[in-house]
């Protein structure tokens, strides 16, 4: 898995799904007029975008530990304090910002109550923090047909099913599992429309993430495999794929 990938590798990839979501995840927040608000994991951008549209550039800081994500969402909103750092030990003193937000960032963290246990620190008293994780479990995520066609490939892959936060309920547990209380849970959805078959498969050969990794691990015949395989499973193009996360609200 590598997010050290040029930020337009992962705007073709996720960037297409996160930037709608992001503005369905900011509505789920609800955070009212804030004075600050701190984008975790932020990647190029998506999120910050939106929070920088919804709030102002003064409002908004974002960290990320991806050195070429962070170039890139510096680049994007020079106006933002944009900072090199991981989720684990966020680099702010306690009690900060209005809230704290992660878009499809809990399940990459090296251990997601630590981060959302920090999230919960730089917050003040009652603001809120709030993150949001694909339904990589229940298969409504944007990668599902994906890994369905992967899994019949390889039976014995592994895919982003077990990971924190992807299957319903378990971003909740994890968020009381970090001190935050009041904690909400609903599901965000997105449609995303794919011109052709090669628009959608495409951006899996950029290397970004789990789906990237895997592939790129591939010989090319097992690579044309698949590619058919995924071919078989989705509609004739140009299609809309929905896709869903889990989200969460709590209070500090």
């Amino acid at each position: 898995m590598s997010f050290a990938v040029a930020a337009e590798a992962y705007d073709r990839f996720m960037g297409r799904y996160s930037a709608p979501l992001a503005r369905e995840f900011v509505s789920f927040a609800r955070l009212g007029s804030p004075d600050c608000v701190l984008d975790v994991g932020c990647g190029p951008g998506a999120l910050t975008a939106e929070l920088v549209r919804a709030y102002g550039s003064n409002a908004v800081v974002a960290v990320d530990p991806s050195e070429p994500f962070v170039a890139a969402a510096r680049e994007r909103h020079p106006d933002v304090d944009v900072r090199l750092a991981s989720a684990e030990a966020l680099p702010f003193r306690d009690r900060l910002f209005d809230a704290s937000l992660a878009q499809l960032v809990v399940h990459f963290m090296a251990d997601p109550v630590a981060g959302l246990r920090e999230m919960a620190r730089v917050t003040r008293r009652g603001g809120v923090v709030a993150a949001c994780v694909w339904d990589h479990a229940g298969g409504g995520g944007p990668l599902s047909v994906f890994w369905d066609a992967a899994r019949e490939q390889d039976p014995h892959i592994e895919d982003e099913s077990r990971l924190a936060g992807a299957r319903e309920g378990h971003l909740a547990e994890l968020s009381r599992r970090a001190g935050l209380s009041n904690v909400e849970q609903d599901v965000v959805a997105v449609s995303v429309r794919h011109e052709t078959f090669d628009d959608w498969w495409q951006p899996y050969t950029l290397g970004v993430g789990p789906a990237g990794g895997y592939v790129a691990r591939l010989d090319e015949k097992a690579r044309t495999e698949l590619r058919s395989l995924c071919m078989e499973r989705l509609p004739p193009a140009p299609f809309v794929l929905e896709a869903k996360a889990w989200a969460t609200r709590a209070s500090v």
